[in-house]
Order: C-alpha cells, then structure tokens, then sequence
C-alpha cells in the first residue's frame, strides 16, 4: 500500500471524520471510462447506498474500494488519511471488509469453517500444529449470536442453508474480523422477500456495531428502508447525491428510473394509446340489414330429373373364320 506523505490530508481527503472518503475518482479500462468524477463518504455507523442500473458502474466502484483495482485519478482517503492499494490484502488490514454476491464460501464445509476460511486459528508447535477446531466451533456460534443469527448448528454445510442465512454468516465473519466498513455488493438480489428483509435487518445491526456500510443495490425500496446517504450512479458518473431527509423515496425512485427520460416514455406510451383509441374508433363497423327490407322470394324447387334410358349392352362383330 503506498500512502502518499507529502499530501497532508484536507478537503481533497473527504470530510472530518468520515472512514472512507472518494473525491472526484475516475477509472479506465483502456479506451472505455468505467467511472467518471465520482465522489463518495462513508461515516461510522451509517449506512451509504449506491443505485445504479447495470453498466452504470456500481462494480468498478466495489473494486476501488476492496483494493482490487487502484483509481486513475481522484483520491481515495481512509480516516483521513490518502491511500492507494494495490491488493484487497491491504484494504482489509485497513478493515475494508467487502461481501460479493457469490459470498466466497465452499458449499459442502461447515458454518464454522467457512467462518475462518483463510484465517483459521491453530494450536501446538511444530509437526503437532493442528487447526483449533473447538475454538472456532465457538467462537462461530457466539459471533452469530451477537448479531441476533441462531443457526439450528454450526456444523452443518453452508450450502444447506438459505441464501439469507449464508449472507448473515457473511456479515457476521466480516464484523468479528474487526471490519471498519462493511462493502455490501447487492446482498438481495437473488433473494425473496422475507429472505430480504432478514438481511436488511442484520445490515442495520451492522450499522448499529459502529460499522460503515456501503450498500450497492439496484432496488430503491430496500436502500430507502436502511440508508442514510444515497449516491447514485448513471453510464459512470454521479446523477445524484442525497441524504435521506432531502429526498422522498417516490422522488428517488424517479431519479434512479432516469426522471425526464421517464416523463418522456411516460408521455409516448400515453400517446401511443390515445393513437390506437383514435383508430378503433375510426374504423368503419359493419352496417346491420335493414328492418324494413322485404323478405327474399322462397326459391322455385327445381324438377326432378328424368332417369337416362339404360344403354344397349354392347355385342362384338362375329369372327369372319367362324362365319366362314
């Protein structure tokens, strides 16, 4: 991780006491400009919603963040302090913790296990060291406890459980870690609606840990339910920045869907329909007979037929040798 010393940190290194603070970051990928000019904080126990539709460059900014990508310009400050990482190793020393959708677990391993994946504790020296199992089986049921998850057991396979319930166990893995923010990349999208809310409620719990979260989700109703900032993100640039209590959920929805663009789809699907009212009723309706008409003359039954005379059966000449 380089830090760069001869920057003191001021108005360029985000607001006072924000944990992590974006300022003006772009990002290319050759020739293509996967974000441009975004700024974002995040502060100690809030929770920090970015919105965007696919391609608007939620993901690049995920990246930037967990230190899997550096940015090309801009700053990117942690406590104040301007960093530039060059491996997730790093972000997560600085307790950026970050949860993916695919949530980084082995199916068929136990909770427990996949509690400490890549940090397992162990015990003895030498050719005796051996993974503290008991230790983590412990330790994994009391974390989840303290964030209100009760797993039936421990040992079981994560991959019995609910996609919820595995993204709980992640949230809890990264708040036991010393995580200072939690990265949260689109924890619902492939859940129902009670599994949802379950993870919405343990995102507050999070919150309510003294965590930092950034939430990336494409779902205006669960971030309005939990955020307190509202970042919004269209083709990789900022569209929109809001705290909650200046901005209604009707009117961040209609800036997410893309607001005049909307009006204008709006105002064509109306015409559209108008159009083909106008044209049903102009269509010309078949006209019914009149009442007054004369009924039509019974037609004359046609005479029978006389049967044709039966044909004379056919002789063949006689043989002239025969004859003869």
């Amino acid at each position: 991780m380089t830090v760069d010393d001869d920057k003191a940190p001021g108005p360029s290194a985000g607001a006072p006491g924000a944990l992590v603070a974006l300022t003006d970051v772009s990002k290319s990928y050759g020739n293509v400009r996967a974000l441009r000019g975004v700024s974002l904080e995040v502060h100690t126990g809030e929770i920090t919603c970015v919105l965007g539709d696919n391609g608007a460059g939620k993901s690049t900014l995920i990246k930037i963040i967990a230190g899997l990508h550096p940015h090309d310009a801009g700053t990117y400050a942690i406590e104040g302090e301007q960093v530039r990482h060059s491996s997730p190793r790093q972000a997560l020393d600085r307790g950026i913790a970050t949860v993916y959708q695919d949530l980084a677990v082995v199916p068929l391993m136990p909770v427990w296990r996949n509690f400490f994946l890549g940090s397992e504790p162990t015990r003895g020296r030498g050719p005796l060291r051996r993974l503290d199992t008991a230790l983590m089986r412990t330790t994994t049921r009391q974390a989840l406890l303290r964030m209100g998850i009760d797993l039936r057991d421990v040992d079981q396979p994560i991959g019995t459980l609910s996609g919820g319930e595995r993204q709980c166990v992640a949230i809890a893995r990264a708040v036991h870690f010393g995580a200072k923010v939690l990265v949260l990349d689109e924890p619902t999208a492939a859940l129902g609606v009670k599994q949802s809310g379950m993870v919405l409620k343990y995102v507050a719990a999070a919150r309510d840990a003294g965590l930092g979260v950034v939430l990336i989700t494409h779902n205006p109703h669960h971030a309005y339910l939990v955020g307190d900032r509202f970042v919004l993100l269209k083709r990789g640039a900022m569209s929109g920045s809001h705290l909650k209590e200046d901005i209604t959920l009707d009117e961040l929805t209609r800036e997410m869907a893309g607001g005049s663009e909307l009006d204008e789809l709006t105002h064509e699907l109306s015409r559209s329909r108008r159009t083909g009212t106008i044209a049903e009723d102009a269509a010309p309706t078949p006209s019914a007979a009149p009442a007054s008409a004369a009924p039509s003359a019974p037609s004359t039954p046609s005479a029978p037929s006389t049967p044709s005379a039966p044909s004379a059966p056919r002789t063949d000449p006689p043989d002239p040798e025969i004859t003869a």
